[in-house]
């Protein structure tokens, strides 16, 4: 994979992990947060000479790939235009005690990934990096071909999306499921059977096909 430069939106535990991982890949990051850049001083001074903080907008204009982890509850403040055309990828899960009850999530009418890309039109989402402790996501994996390697879902309903995601998860050393399209991807979402979970490709081909529909 090309030299990428990543905008995270969101410098939480997962946003932290995802940029500490693709840094280690030799990529750049952009990472911002609800607090301002200041705040992150100490946390870009650990990520390293490829890392700089910004302002949520910013990060999305500097963006190639962007990468949102926020609460869901959050996700109307993501900017829309500067991410026009470009790959999103959405940590998100649905805690209603966090975020308040969503009704459409609660009846399964939609997704947390189809709520952003409902608020990102133009963008090309992909459901990511939501079913994986952060601190696994650099420290689990694995060589392509080793037994029992990890395997991480990925939905969208962009075919090149979906196809740089299993391939930055290759690049990082986990296998890929695609569980395409975005409407799918509740298939890995909170309390379901690949949720949270480590998982073989084949475990979590299995857990995806039984996950209920509601919880």
């Amino acid at each position: 994979m090309n030299m990428t430069t990543f905008g995270i939106i969101g410098a939480g535990n997962i946003g932290t992990a995802v940029a500490t991982a693709v840094i280690g890949l030799g990529h750049e990051v952009v990472i911002a947060n609800s607090r301002g850049p200041e705040t992150l001083a100490e946390l870009v001074a650990k990520l390293g000479p490829k890392a700089r903080a910004a302002t949520a907008q910013e990060a999305a204009e500097a963006a190639e790939v962007a990468v949102v982890s926020v609460p869901l509850r959050a996700i109307h403040d993501i900017p829309v235009e500067p991410l026009a055309g470009k790959i999103v990828l959405e940590s998100n899960n649905y805690y209603p005690q966090r975020d308040g009850v969503v009704d459409s999530l609660e009846a399964g009418e939609t997704t947390t990934s189809g709520l952003l890309q409902e608020h990102l039109p133009t963008s090309k989402v992909v459901k990511a990096f939501n079913h994986i402790g952060s601190a696994d996501i650099t420290s689990d994996g694995a060589p392509a071909g080793a037994p029992n390697r990890r395997a991480l879902a990925l939905a969208s309903d962009f075919p090149d999306a979906a196809a740089f995601v299993a391939k930055l998860y290759d690049d990082l050393g986990f296998d890929a499921v695609d569980t395409s399209p975005l409407s799918e991807s509740w298939r890995v979402e909170r309390d379901r059977p690949a949720y949270g979970v480590r998982q073989s490709k084949q475990e979590l081909e299995a857990n995806l096909a039984r996950a209920p529909r509601t919880v």
